[in-house]
């Protein structure tokens, strides 16, 4: 399987069954909005918590010029866990979330 096509079936699989996990209070979901277009992967968490709305952005992955951007992971572990147990190499991973000034210390990819 080409590189690129590989990358996006782990993205998806790792991510879809985030979406099978039932909120503890409120009346939430988490959504995927998987773009395979532009390469971009998110999980939405939509709804509402007793009056109050919750709309935000639980994970959000890119696929940049070969190598997956963690833009943003609000799960409990973490999916930079999850890809590199799929067989994502770490210099294949980048954390987007850290500055570029950290990134060469995370042992994960800088750009």
């Amino acid at each position: 399987m080409e590189e690129l096509a590989q990358y996006r079936q782990i993205i998806k699989d790792i991510l879809l069954p985030y979406t099978q996990i039932p909120y503890s209070h409120g009346d939430m979901v988490c959504k995927p909005i998987f773009d395979e277009i532009h390469d971009s992967y998110l999980l939405m968490t939509i709804g509402w918590d007793d009056k109050t709305r919750v709309h935000g952005c639980l994970v959000h992955l890119d696929i940049i010029d070969g190598k997956i951007w963690v833009q943003r992971d609000e799960t409990e572990d973490g999916v930079t866990y999850e890809l590199v147990d799929a067989g994502i190499p770490k210099n294949r991973i980048v954390l987007g979330f850290h500055p570029a000034t950290v990134r060469p210390h995370t042992g994960y990819a800088v750009a």
